[in-house]
């Protein structure tokens, strides 16, 4: 290992009180989340029943200014179910990045959809609107009011934008293009929770988003996740096939569809309640660690850390380091970072490298597969606030 690089291992330590091991992200926790989940225990109101699904879902849905939110176990089951009444079909096609979490991927694959994959633009590391037009071009056309695949014959019935670790994807052409082509815009959300597109919290422009609350994520329920949606009825909808599709009655069991247990605990939810009371506060410290590592990285030519879009607020849930100069090689760096036990991390391998979506269909990835040996995700975990 370099000088120089012996210098920014150093820093980086620093910044977390020369901690031996520094974790890509961990949660935190104080008072408010015992005083909450006691009150659970206490009570013994921990499973599907409780107020703390209520609070937790209405005072979600005022921050981010929707008209409802859903909360269900986990960011994956609120994509699927957002999805699904968002109208997704056996055999649709569905256009996301092919650099996202596999869980994209998969939500669309439980409803046997096939994912579609893209390109994404370095600008926001999302998925890039006008590389997408292009591409519908030259392999879609219009048939009864739906845009159907050429190539293959299947329609292709929605667009999942994910904001690639809180940053948000450019939303206004995207939802041109949705109007233009009759698609269903579906946010996913999962990373973006307080990052805002032009003043507009993300997951709040198409006909649903979901978010998700991991234990790895800005704030947690130790695992969870929400629908988000302006549409009452769609709301209703997909509060009821998530809690077993049971038809409401004192004493009655009767399921009116094949539902799906996704509820949220009330005791997840009450710690929701606590982390999101404290949501601005975790906001606040991660620009500072943004600025930190920016200011670290200043000396070090051929390399900076992603600031966020100029038309977008990010909550920077991952600090993500932008190797620009060729002569610094990505794994070599993480095995220098991870040595030292900073556990930095790459980007996800690109889904159409993964053998169960490999069959699927794909337009030009070139954007995907550059970025994808540029980035590293740094510890992200703020040392302060909360």
């Amino acid at each position: 290992m370099n000088t120089q690089w012996t210098q920014i291992v150093q820093e980086i330590k620093e910044i977390y009180n020369n901690k031996d091991v520094v974790p890509l992200h961990e949660p935190t926790f104080g008072e408010t989340e015992i005083e909450y989940v006691t009150d659970c225990i206490r009570t013994g109101w921990v499973s599907s029943v409780g107020k703390y699904v209520d609070d937790f879902e209405e005072k979600l849905a005022e921050y981010t200014g929707v008209k409802r939110a859903v909360a269900v176990v986990n960011g994956t089951a609120a994509l699927h179910i957002a999805l699904k009444v968002a109208g997704v079909q056996t055999n649709d096609e569905v256009f996301m990045p092919a650099l996202t979490f596999v869980a994209t991927a998969n939500a669309a694959t439980y409803l046997q959809a096939i994912p579609h994959f893209v390109d994404v633009s370095e600008e926001t590391l999302g998925l890039d609107p006008v590389k997408l037009e292009d591409y519908i071009q030259e392999i879609g056309e219009m048939r009864n009011g739906q845009l159907v695949n050429k190539k293959t014959s299947r329609i292709i019935r929605a667009v999942v934008p994910m904001h690639t670790f809180g940053h948000p994807v450019d939303l206004d052409p995207l939802i041109e293009l949705c109007g233009k082509y009759n698609l269903m815009l579906v946010e996913d959300a999962a990373e973006s929770l307080g990052s805002f597109y032009k003043g507009k919290h993300t997951g709040c422009f198409g006909i649903a988003g979901a978010l998700s609350f991991n234990g790895n994520k800005i704030m947690t329920t130790g695992g969870g996740g929400a629908i988000l949606t302006n549409d009452e009825k769609l709301a209703d909808y997909a509060k009821h096939i998530t809690t077993t599709a049971k038809v409401p009655h004192r004493w009655e069991y009767v399921h009116d569809e094949i539902g799906f247990n996704y509820r949220m605990p009330n005791i997840n939810a009450a710690l929701g309640c606590a982390q999101l009371e404290k949501l601005d506060s975790f906001l606040a410290s991660k620009r500072q660690l943004t600025n930190s590592y920016m200011k670290l990285f200043e000396q070090v030519e051929g390399m900076n850390v992603y600031n966020e879009p100029i038309f977008a607020k990010s909550n920077y849930w991952l600090q993500t380091l932008i190797i620009a100069s060729p002569k610094y090689k990505r794994d070599e760096i993480l095995e220098t970072l991870n040595s030292e036990g900073i556990l930095a991390r790459p980007m996800w391998k690109p889904l159409d490298e993964l053998s169960p979506y490999a069959y699927c269909p794909k337009g030009d990835l070139t954007t995907t597969n550059k970025i994808d040996n540029m980035i590293i995700n740094l510890p992200s975990t703020p040392p302060i606030g909360g």
